[in-house]
């Protein structure tokens, strides 16, 4: 006998499980949100055999109630038999051709628990089960390997029943288990640096975020990054699965290859950019840069400089990129190189960096800096060089540079070679912004990282058709060392230049944008109105906030304020990066204490106030993940950090998701209840000077 039962509804179920396991079981199925669904495979638990795990081709996982006494036990089962089913599925439920099946989810089962955090793997230890043995070996889990496996084959294969009709793969299936077979949470995670790798206690990566959901957390970081969200996470499983059908159906190239193409199109559409323009991909905003510097090589045979206005506060890698050098030890695609080193193939170039900030840290005024990039631009054009413009708008703090008048002032200068380059990254621009630049031939710099809190490093060029077609008429091919760097499936189609790059396929980098474009999608579903009126309402409340908060200082430069009484309502006019530093005893922290609070307040430190107050426990409980710390020269010359509360376009989306005006209001105002509690918890560590001493 067997009883029908959706994972989900496990704890309504008293003699499911002994009431010692219940919390077990809820910590466990918090983490539900990176567990594939499948539509119409339901989990059964037998009452009459507690040791039984069945897998029902096409239907069913059945599991005995044994599992559930150790729930990471029963998570690591759940995880193998949805992965069978899922390919499965992809091989259109032919069960002759199983053992793809059975190795396919050999592999991800295997990589799901080097995932899982430390605390969960010791739970493992001491049980002993065919899979779990396996999972926790170290051997690895190739064909020649797996096939050797005759006794686990054979156990593993009493799960489902199905005998393969021979213990070979099919060649042509192998690489698509390679590439594929993995899960989502570490496509995420892959085809950038090791900045994506995640802690094993608390799985967050460099950045203070996760590769799959994080909804304990109140999350206002999106001038860094943002762990990405259950509807992103659960849209880009689907992408793998689709994927999947499609490999093994039309090959691993093609299908790919289709993918990179739909996402462009996707990219193209859902931010209304104009015809004829171009996208290429890239694994990281640093590698977008390098992409500018290569391409500028193409376009011109003079010598070139670049002019790089905001230099302080863009990536770090950014200057060597642009100098065509190494700006990490790996490249992307996993080769190793060394940092610093030039680029076989880039020729020299000239780097003026122009930093928003004086030598002694203090913020220069809009007229100083035009005034720096128009001496600039006559001096390298004078020595007769081809100039490469990097414009900033909106920087990790807000600011922008040079002015839109300086611009309009370039057109006087005689005989000027140049390409104009927007540094939009943060992506907090409307479709009409991106369209008037790439409509005057800028090229633009996006990532979706950012203000649509896609994962981290999802970073893409926007060609304008002017430009793309001086490219097209080239049959100049791209330095020879970026084919450690791209594959040409990143790159339009029409370029011979991208022809001799890489012939592989960055999952990484199309999973990431994938996420990014979902949350492109549902942000704009939002109405017009309502979209502006919520923005405008929220960033009114942190601003307030900030203010009145006597332990918190603005950062904000009075002329590089947005001006919010523009005629145009619009991302571009309004501030929604909050920067500010921290007060205590009317001295502000310096940068090492600054950097420690923020990691203070995106942990919970409830241990160290079991004494308190149930109100002040749960605010020291309250994962709170803003931007991190960015140096900054207090006015005092005390050298700090600033943190910044950032709108990001979830707060619009998830607010919008009932498509009821009343409720998205309501939910707006919920999410400005979270940055009062994310500031009374900065307060709460303000108070308590040991935590961070400690």
């Amino acid at each position: 006998m067997t009883t029908s039962l959706l994972i989900a509804s496990q704890l309504k179920k008293n003699n499911l499980s002994k009431k010692e396991n219940v919390n077990n079981l809820v910590r466990i199925l918090a983490r539900f949100g990176n567990i594939p669904k499948i539509d119409g495979i339901n989990i059964i638990l037998s009452k009459e055999d507690p040791k039984l795990f069945k897998i029902i081709p096409g239907e069913s996982i059945i599991m005995g109630s044994v599992y559930l006494e150790n729930p990471v036990l029963a998570l690591v089962y759940i995880r193998y038999g949805i992965e069978w089913q899922i390919w499965f599925n992809a091989l259109n439920r032919d069960k002759s051709a199983t053992l793809l099946c059975d190795f396919a989810a050999l592999r991800v089962t295997r990589k799901f628990f080097d995932l899982l955090p430390k605390k969960d793997k010791n739970e493992l230890i001491n049980e002993d089960f065919i899979l779990t043995n396996f999972i926790k070996g170290k051997s690895s889990i190739d064909v020649d390997s797996l096939t050797s496996e005759v006794s686990l084959l054979k156990e593993i294969q009493t799960y489902h029943g199905c005998l393969p009709s021979d213990n070979k793969l099919n060649n042509t299936w192998i690489p698509i288990v390679e590439c594929l077979a993995k899960p989502t949470e570490l496509l995420l995670m892959s085809g950038g640096d090791l900045r994506l790798n995640i802690d094993e206690e608390e799985l967050l990566n460099k950045y203070g975020c996760r590769p799959f959901p994080r909804p304990e957390a109140f999350t206002f970081a999106s001038s860094t990054a943002t762990s990405v969200s259950n509807y992103a996470f659960s849209n880009t499983e689907n992408a793998r699965v689709k994927l999947i059908g499609k490999s093994l159906l039309k090959g691993k190239v093609e299908a790919a290859f289709d993918f990179s193409e739909s996402l462009k199109s996707d990219l193209q559409e859902v931010l209304d950019l104009d015809k004829g323009s171009q996208i290429i991909f890239s694994p990281s905003g640093t590698d977008s840069a390098l992409q500018i510097a290569a391409l500028t090589q193409i376009l011109t045979k003079n010598e070139i400089t670049h002019i790089l206005v905001g230099s302080d506060e863009t990536g770090s890698g950014v200057p060597a990129a642009l100098r065509g050098c190494h700006f990490e030890n790996t490249t992307a695609l996993g080769f190793p190189i060394k940092k610093g080193e030039e680029i076989e193939g880039f020729r020299k170039v000239d780097l003026e960096e122009i930093p928003f900030r004086d030598k002694k840290g203090n913020l220069k005024t809009a007229l100083q800096l035009d005034d720096e990039v128009l001496k600039a631009i006559i001096k390298a054009n004078n020595l007769g060089k081809h100039l490469v413009l990097h414009m900033m708008d909106q920087s990790k703090l807000g600011y922008q540079a040079p002015s839109n008048e300086l611009i309009k002032e370039l057109d006087k200068i005689n005989n000027l070679s140049m390409q104009i380059i927007v540094d939009g990254s943060q992506l907090r621009l409307d479709s009409k912004d991106i369209n008037d630049y790439i409509n005057n031939g800028y090229i633009v710099t996006i990532t979706g990282s950012k203000y649509f809190t896609g994962p981290p490093y999802s970073g893409a060029l926007i060609i304008p058709k002017v430009v793309s077609d001086k490219i097209e008429l080239k049959e100049d091919i791209l330095p020879k060392g970026l084919s450690n760097y791209y594959n040409f499936s990143d790159w339009p189609k029409p370029w011979i230049c991208s022809s001799k790059l890489s012939s592989g396929f960055n999952y990484g980098t199309s999973m990431r944008w994938n996420a990014a474009i979902a949350e492109m999608k549902r942000y704009f579903k939002t109405p017009l109105l309502y979209r502006n009126l919520g923005i405008e309402m929220f960033c009114n409340f942190v601003e307030e906030s900030i203010i009145e908060a006597p332990f918190l200082e603005q950062l904000f430069d009075e002329e590089f304020k947005t001006d919010s009484e523009r005629d145009n309502i619009g991302l571009k006019n309004i501030r929604t990066i909050f920067p500010f530093f921290i007060i205590k005893n009317n001295k502000v922290l310096n940068e090492e204490n600054v950097k420690k609070l923020y990691l203070l307040l995106n942990s919970d430190i409830s241990l160290h106030f079991q004494n308190a107050s149930l109100e002040i426990q749960r605010l020291a409980t309250q994962k709170c993940h803003i931007g991190q710390a960015v140096k900054v020269l207090h006015k005092s010359n005390v050298q700090s950090a600033i943190l910044r509360i950032s709108l990001g376009a979830r707060v619009i989306s998830d607010s919008w998701k009932d498509r009821d005006v009343s409720i998205f209001f309501s939910s707006i105002e919920e999410q400005m209840d979270q940055i009062t509690v994310i500031i009374k918890k900065i307060e709460l560590i303000v108070n308590h000077p040991d935590l961070i001493e400690s």
